[in-house]
């Protein structure tokens, strides 16, 4: 009866491979173990050329990735943060076709939609930017087949937000870097909304117009005492004249 043996010589060799098939297999559960472990990754992001509180003439790079697999951003709405005005911000680089718009709280950059898969990525230069340690840029996104998709969400006690807003974290301001004055059209025009439309809709009086119409009032009270005073002198000439046949008649029968 034979037996099998393994050769000291073989016994190093197993031992290397097992080690590696180990070693393999410790570092994908390692990585696997980073990926679930590390942040999620942003869906729209800002960036700036100059992130420090009170910089002027900044320019902001936002990106918005894309996520849907059957349409393209058209339009990307942003809500400033406290300390920067709608007025105080003006388009730089975007998507070919695509415009700015101001609102009452920030501004709209849309136009032909992109194609499905392509990031909305545009630039706008901003006047100043707030003496602040960190300043979030509220985003939403349009796409056209209608799905918007909201990252408007600020950290809350250190956890990380699940659609988190597009947020710049910025160095303390300069040395004697102070606020400038706010722009002379620093308010900006609200967006069109039913009240305000309705409103706008009414037709609006001229002094001609109030003319006319006071004279044309002038005329109808001249017409309506014009007619009352005439129907008054038929009214008294029928009366005199019945007075008068009935006299005459009377006459003509005392006479007979």
């Amino acid at each position: 009866m034979s037996t099998s043996t393994t050769s000291p010589s073989s016994t190093p060799s197993l031992l290397s491979a097992n080690l590696r098939r180990a070693g393999l297999t410790g570092a994908a559960a390692l990585t696997a173990v980073l990926a679930l472990a590390g942040p999620a990754a942003a869906h729209a992001e800002v960036e700036a050329d100059k992130a420090q509180a009170l910089a002027e003439n900044v320019t902001l790079t936002f990106v918005s990735e894309a996520e849907s697999a059957s349409a393209g951003f058209r339009e990307v709405r942003v809500v400033l943060p406290k300390g920067i005005a709608p007025a105080d911000v003006s388009l730089g680089k975007a998507p070919k076709g695509w415009s700015f718009k101001a609102t009452a709280d920030g501004y709209v950059v849309g136009g032909p939609a992109l194609k499905t898969g392509v990031d909305a990525e545009y630039e706008v230069k901003v006047r100043q930017l707030p003496d602040a340690d960190e300043v979030a840029f509220k985003t939403v996104e349009t796409y056209s087949d209608g799905e918007i998709s909201r990252w408007i969400e600020l950290p809350k006690d250190g956890e990380e937000a699940e659609q988190p807003a597009p947020l710049l974290k910025l160095k303390a301001a300069a040395p004697g870097a102070t606020p400038i004055a706010p722009s002379p059209s620093a308010s900006p025009t609200p967006s069109p909304t039913p009240s305000a439309e309705g409103t706008s809709s009414a037709p609006a009086t001229t002094g001609a117009e109030d003319g006319e119409k006071a004279a044309d009032k002038k005329d109808d009270d001249g017409s309506s005492t014009g007619l009352l005073v005439g129907g008054a002198i038929v009214a008294v000439l029928v009366v005199g004249g019945g007075a008068w046949w009935l006299v005459k008649r009377r006459a003509s029968a005392t006479g007979g």
